[in-house]
């Protein structure tokens, strides 16, 4: 890609949230009657979640403009020649008449929220399911939520994926569940909850992180009629069981894909505007332009957008990134621009993601020539800059959105694997040329 010509001063539209498209697209497939979702992102990951409730049976109608409807009341459960897709008789998801011995396959692509939302919602419905990924997904944890679940009496044969699931109605109880490692751990089992037979009460062992994902999960379950009980600071959530309720509502859009906008003004000295973001979102990563602000940038936000203008100069910081970890990657690529060292703290679990995301950022900053060391629980990142060559992206969508940012400035970076952002992105390098050319804000 080549330099831009000059600072950008865009409006950029977004797909919609993939965190939030996937929690809407449970909750509806769970739900009793018909749910109507607009703004839905379709990308892999999306379309994993949208695969595994077809699964199911559920009745999935795609319309124009990203519009989704699910029939949660449709007939489900597995097919009685053990097939994926169809029902074998009427009733709701959880009912114990679609028992049946034949194994459903259920496969979630490379998509961690996906599987860990879904083997939950398996483990207490009646039926026999083998949850299995692609390769990459077969080698990121699952230990915490199978600990958790097996608390509970879930019959479940595997220590990762594949998994064997011998579902039947979890009675609930009182469990624990570290929470240092995924948050998607604990909200796959909010998600669940309600479909067991009696209350739930998960206490999180030690710290949360991305405790925003988790504020999340619970927003979403809200707006399908159930509730959780927060006690203290995200150290224990009480749940009761019952049905969700069929909603009608827009998918926000991503606010972690805008950090990379935000941050492609803060490097340039340009200004970019994300309608439909504001301080009302129940996204985390909105926080990211917080810590731009820091280090000079310029933030305003207004009912249904916020703007970010990059004013020429960076300074570096330290800044706890547990809570917008997903933005880590990012942060590093603009800590190149700042004038000081920046350190980022608090994201030792990225290790675990994707990729080991801190080993992989500072093996690509230092082959592009910018100095950056690993941390027990982050790293830190030196002003430089970039070298012309590759930057290999390791099959990580967001090494290749956020390495991308450096040739809006610099000469002769190459992009390895760039159809990675399919995962939640897919049309991610085409709306970055839009800063070469969008009108003004």
């Amino acid at each position: 890609m080549n330099p831009l010509e000059r600072p950008p001063v865009a409006v950029i539209e977004l797909p919609g949230s993939k965190s939030h498209t996937n929690r809407a697209l449970l909750c509806a497939a769970l739900a009793d009657g018909e749910s109507v979702l607009d703004r839905v992102l379709i990308a892999d990951d999306t379309e994993a979640m949208l695969g595994v409730i077809g699964s199911l049976g559920v009745g999935v109608d795609r319309r124009p403009g990203g519009t989704v409807v699910i029939d949660g009341s449709a007939p489900h459960g597995p097919r009685s020649d053990g097939l994926s897709g169809g029902a074998a008789s009427n009733g709701p998801l959880d009912s114990p008449e679609h028992v049946s011995r034949q194994i459903v396959d259920v496969r979630t692509r490379q998509s961690g929220t996906t599987s860990r939302f879904v083997l939950p919602v398996l483990a207490t419905l009646a039926g026999h399911f083998r949850l299995d990924g692609d390769p990459q997904l077969r080698s990121r944890p699952f230990g915490p939520q199978l600990d958790a679940l097996r608390q509970l009496g879930a019959a479940i044969e595997g220590s990762g994926l594949p998994l064997l699931i011998d579902g039947h109605v979890l009675s609930g109880g009182k469990i624990k569940i570290e929470g240092s490692t995924s948050s998607q751990f604990l909200s796959g089992l909010l998600l669940a909850a309600p479909l067991m037979s009696g209350p739930l009460s998960i206490e999180v062992d030690g710290h949360l992180v991305s405790k925003p994902y988790v504020a999340l999960t619970i927003d979403t379950m809200a707006r399908f009629g159930q509730h959780v009980e927060v006690v203290g600071d995200f150290q224990r959530f009480e749940c009761r069981p019952g049905r969700y309720q069929a909603a009608e509502f827009s998918i926000e859009p991503d606010a972690s894909a805008a950090s990379y906008f935000f941050a492609a003004a803060a490097i340039t000295g340009g200004t970019v505007r994300i309608n439909g973001l504001d301080s009302s979102t129940v996204q985390g990563d909105l926080a990211f332009t917080r810590v731009l602000e820091q280090m000079g940038a310029t933030v305003e936000t207004g009912p249904g957008w916020t703007s970010l203008a990059g004013t020429g100069e960076l300074r570096g910081t330290s800044v706890d990134m547990s809570d917008i970890s997903d933005t880590a990657q990012t942060l590093a690529v603009v800590a190149s621009f700042a004038s000081t060292p920046t350190e980022m703290t608090g994201i030792g679990f990225i290790r675990r993601k994707e990729t080991d995301r801190i080993a992989a950022t500072v093996a690509e900053l230092n082959r592009r020539g910018i100095e950056a060391t690993a941390t027990d629980d982050g790293l830190i990142v030196y002003p430089g800059v970039a070298r012309p060559g590759v930057v290999q992206t390791y099959d990580d969508h967001r090494m290749a959105m956020s390495f991308a940012l450096l040739g809006l400035v610099h000469d002769g970076i190459e992009i390895a694997g760039p159809r990675c952002v399919n995962k939640t992105f897919p049309t991610y390098f085409t709306v970055l040329e839009q800063l070469r050319s969008n009108p003004p804000a």
